[in-house]
């Protein structure tokens, strides 16, 4: 994608902060972080998302993504635990529209990527399930 500014740190038309790679995706930190350490795995090919992103590339975003929370947890950094993050479309949050995959390291309960559950009104799991099963061939 000509304007996608994954595709040129990709193409290396823009300046990175490299930590690893492997044959579909390279791992760099991101330039606007949440907590020390963060890094961006962003597909090599110009995916719009996860849902567009086929399986194989998955599966090896996955493995760099693993590779990368490793040696975080044996860097200096010394990171308490590590989530893992992909968002899909605006509303979710997604900023850039070339699949990648987020890996914070968390320091402290309430820094970095901090959980909201309880703060929003969610249904049932039962009337969700209801809704859902259709769709999912479980009738």
């Amino acid at each position: 994608m000509k304007n996608c500014v994954f595709c040129k740190i990709i193409n290396n038309e823009l300046p990175s902060y490299k930590l690893c790679e492997n044959k579909h995706a390279i791992a760099i930190l991101d330039v606007s972080p949440i907590s020390d350490g963060h890094t961006l795995i962003i597909s090599k090919k110009h995916y719009q998302n996860f849902s567009s992103c086929p399986d194989e590339v998955l599966s090896s975003m996955s493995l760099l993504s693993k590779q990368v929370a490793n040696k975080l947890f044996n860097s200096s950094l010394k990171p308490w635990g590590m989530n893992y993050l992909s968002n899909e479309n605006a509303i979710a949050g997604q900023v850039i529209n070339h699949f990648h995959i987020h890996v914070i390291p968390k320091y402290s309960k309430n820094e970095g990527f901090v959980n909201n559950k309880g703060l929003i009104r969610v249904d049932d799991v039962k009337s969700t399930y209801e809704k859902l099963k259709r769709f999912f061939n479980l009738l």
